[in-house]
């Protein structure tokens, strides 16, 4: 059984709301070709999922939320930003 604790975080920038669900790693099934993923962090739009960042338990919610919005602003908007001004919900 997992002990994998579910963590979401609701990040706002540059005028949009990003939401991230961490999930628990998955195994690798060898018949389906499906390889093992590790805990990772997500974001969640439309239903669908992305896989962002790996979910380290325990990290500091500041420095979380500066890789994700790292991540937002090379992977979402197409720049490296290297200072950033968050707000938390």
């Amino acid at each position: 059984m997992s002990t994998h604790k579910v963590e979401q975080r609701r990040l706002s920038h540059r005028g949009r709301e990003f939401h991230f669900v961490s999930y628990d790693a998955q195994i690798a099934n060898e018949r389906r070709g499906v390889e093992a993923v590790p805990p990772m962090w997500y974001l969640m739009n439309e239903g669908k999922r992305r896989p962002v960042l790996p979910h380290v338990p325990g990290q500091e919610l500041v420095e979380l939320d500066d890789a994700l919005l790292r991540w937002v602003d090379e992977q979402v908007f197409g720049t490296k930003a290297p200072m950033l001004q968050r707000q938390r919900k």
